[in-house]
């Protein structure tokens, strides 16, 4: 019985994820088209997206990335579903558990986006999620030369620039690569208009004392 819970209710937050992560993106799109940064295909080019070290591709509803998150989700939801029957009206899950356990994440975990970002006037898009300035945090950068953790992944992004975002989600990675200094100054000018400060630069500065 308490193993049908169980996955119950994995089940449950499974469907709420992939609803909201579904959501997220859509809205995103939508407030994409008003973005700052980048604005044409040379801003587009600038930008390496570090899950599969591929150029950023438009953030839009016609995209083959964005149409499989919205009719994989519908997919998926529905697997899951014939999932949860299975599981109530066999004793299937009691016989293999860690294997449905293991094809239910599977099946979750199929259901992501390829990732951009954007820079807009009332925050930033990262991998699908708008997070208003106020929850941004900081960024950090760094020099993608031999013997970085990055140099060699692909040679798109040696000599490039690590930029880390960093805000208050766990998300898959927080960071992207800019490829040429020209690019990255343009960024970090509109993330610190906005107040974003450079978080190693920041944790150095003096603190002032009451004399």
């Amino acid at each position: 019985m308490w193993i049908n819970l169980f996955f119950s209710v994995i089940f449950i937050i499974g469907i709420v994820y992939l609803i909201r992560f579904q959501l997220n993106l859509k809205y995103s799109a939508e407030k994409a088209v008003n973005a700052l940064y980048p604005i044409n295909e040379e801003d587009m080019n600038s930008i390496v997206i570090p899950s599969e070290f591929k150029v950023m591709q438009p953030l839009t509803k016609e995209t083959k990335s964005y149409q499989w998150v919205k009719w994989g989700t519908v997919g998926v939801i529905g697997l899951l579903t014939v999932l949860l029957a299975v599981v109530y009206w066999t004793d299937m899950l009691h016989q293999s558990i860690f294997s449905i356990v293991y094809l239910f994440f599977i099946l979750i975990s199929s259901i992501k986006h390829r990732g951009n970002f954007y820079l807009l006037a009332g925050g930033l898009i990262l991998n699908g999620y708008y997070f208003p300035w106020a929850r941004v945090k900081g960024y950090e950068v760094e020099k993608i030369i031999k013997w970085h953790e990055l140099y060699g992944l692909d040679d798109k992004i040696n000599q490039g620039y690590k930029l880390e975002v960093k805000v208050n989600k766990w998300i898959q990675p927080q960071f992207i690569v800019v490829r040429d200094q020209a690019h990255l100054d343009r960024i970090l000018s509109l993330l610190e208009n906005q107040g974003v400060q450079n978080i190693r630069e920041r944790s150095h500065t003096p603190v002032s004392k009451n004399v």
